[in-house]
Order: C-alpha cells, then structure tokens, then sequence
C-alpha cells in the first residue's frame, strides 16, 4: 500500500513539472508575441509596407521596408523550390528503393541528422568564406544558395519522418500486386502529400526569418533586378534598425510584426493542411 502511494505521489509530482514547464514554454511565446504586436502595431504604416525606402532612410524615418519584405521572398522562394527538387527525392530513395532499414538509408540519416542540428548561423559564416575565396560578393543568388541549404536537411529530415508513416505492409502489398517501383511510389505519394505540404510550410516559416542570410544577401535600399544585386530581408532589417537610435527601433518593431504574422500564417496553414487532408 505505502508503495503504491509513492508512485501516486511520484505521478503528482512529475505531472506537476510537466504542467510547470508547459507554462513557462507558453509565457515566453506570449510575451515575445505580445511585445511584437504591442510595439509593432505602435509603430507599423501602410506606408512602411507598400514604399521602398526612402533617400535619408539610413537617417531618419524616410520610406518604408517594402524592399525587405519583397527580398525576404525572392530569397526563399526559389530556395524552397530548388530544396524540394533535392529532398523530395532524397526521402523516396531512402524510404522506397533503398528501404528503411538499408545501411545506406542509416548512414543517409545520420548525415541529414548533423546537419540539421547545426546552426544557421555557421551556414552563414560557410558560405560567406567561400564566396570570398571565390570572388563572389553578397548578392540574391548567396541569400538562396545558404536558404536551400538551410532548408534541405529540415526537409529531408520531415519528410522522412512522414514516410514511416506508411505501413510496410502497404508497400509490400503493391508489390506483390505486381506494381512496379514507380507504381508504388505514387501510392505513396498520396499517402505522405498532405504531411509534406506541412512539412514544406514549417521549412520556409523557419527559413525566412533565419538570420543566416545577413552573411550573405548584403543589403540593399531597392529591390535586386537580378541574381548579382545585393538584397535586403527582414532578418538584416530588424537587426540593424533594433541597434539604432530613435525612431529605428520602431521600424524594427514595425518589421518584426511584418515577419511574426508571416510565419504564423504558414505554421497555422502547415497545421490546417495537417487537420483537414490526413
């Protein structure tokens, strides 16, 4: 009896903990939520975000960030595309041709997994040496080649954890139907595609407001014509109007909401595609 108590109150306690740290979790994400809008909200102007940036826009408060928000687009856009060319592939070898328990697939794992947990901001120091060695400068193409690599291992990595969600048995089932490996694949394709349209939002909410770019878009007052041109993105914008004098901490607040409401948007629509297509 006096040990089943113990176990009673040992359950308490560490539901207790858990109840604790759950708050804590949601107290930060609401307070950095709510400061964002509190002083965004203060601060942001249909000006700020339909006009570039004005001539004295490194001076005083001239224009708006309509630059940084376009840039931030340009950079992700074809980074998430290019990324979904690479992965998308990647996890179907590894999951369909190879199998899942295939030595390859492991050591493939494996790999995907370092990368994953290294930081963005080593990314942007990497890339940012090599393109001095080789003679390139910050520009649009270096802003997408770190974002596609950024994004790669977090899609490969999602993307193969929604493949095991297909049964084996499944799988085997279409082989032994006489289905061809190609026949299969799209099989599974249909099982996994609502998961990896979730996977694919969650990538560029996290991939659009990651600093590592600052190394290696540079940062421009105008929107970049081409591949070569320096870009500004919202990231370096925060970062250099936050360390200013007044009213640049506005502007940063004002930019910051911009990127808050972008990223909640593609987490709420991964979450709503998660909901209503699995």
């Amino acid at each position: 009896m006096g040990k089943l108590k113990s176990k009673f109150i040992e359950e308490k306690v560490f539901m207790g903990l858990m109840w604790i740290a759950v708050a804590v979790v949601l107290l930060v994400v609401a307070s950095i939520i709510w400061t964002i809008f509190v002083k965004g909200i203060g601060a942001i102007s249909w000006e700020m975000v339909s006009s570039a940036p004005g001539k004295n826009w490194n001076t005083a408060d001239d224009g708006g960030f309509l630059n940084a928000i376009v840039g931030s687009l340009l950079v992700v856009a074809p980074a998430t595309l290019i990324a979904m060319v690479v992965s998308v592939p990647v996890v179907f070898y590894m999951n369909l041709y190879r199998r899942r328990s295939n030595w390859l697939s492991y050591v493939a794992r494996l790999v995907y997994d370092v990368l994953y947990g290294i930081p963005s901001i080593v990314y942007g120091a990497f890339a940012f040496m090599i393109m001095v060695m080789v003679g390139m400068r910050a520009s649009l193409l270096g802003g997408i080649i770190v974002s596609t690599l950024l994004i790669i291992p977090m899609f490969i990595r999602s993307g193969d954890e929604i493949s095991k969600s297909v049964p084996d048995d499944m799988i085997d089932a279409a082989f032994s139907l006489g289905a061809t490996k190609w026949e299969t694949l799209k099989v599974v394709v249909k099982q996994v595609l609502p998961g990896m349209a979730t996977a694919t939002l969650l990538a560029v909410g996290k991939a659009i407001g990651d600093a590592a770019v600052m190394f290696t878009a540079g940062f421009s007052d105008s929107v970049a014509t081409s591949l070569s041109s320096p870009t500004a993105t919202l990231p370096l914008a925060i970062f250099n109007w936050i360390t200013m004098p007044e009213p640049f901490p506005g502007r940063a607040y004002a930019a910051a909401l911009v990127l808050t409401v972008i990223v909640l948007i593609l987490s709420l629509g991964g979450r709503w595609i998660t909901n209503h297509f699995t």
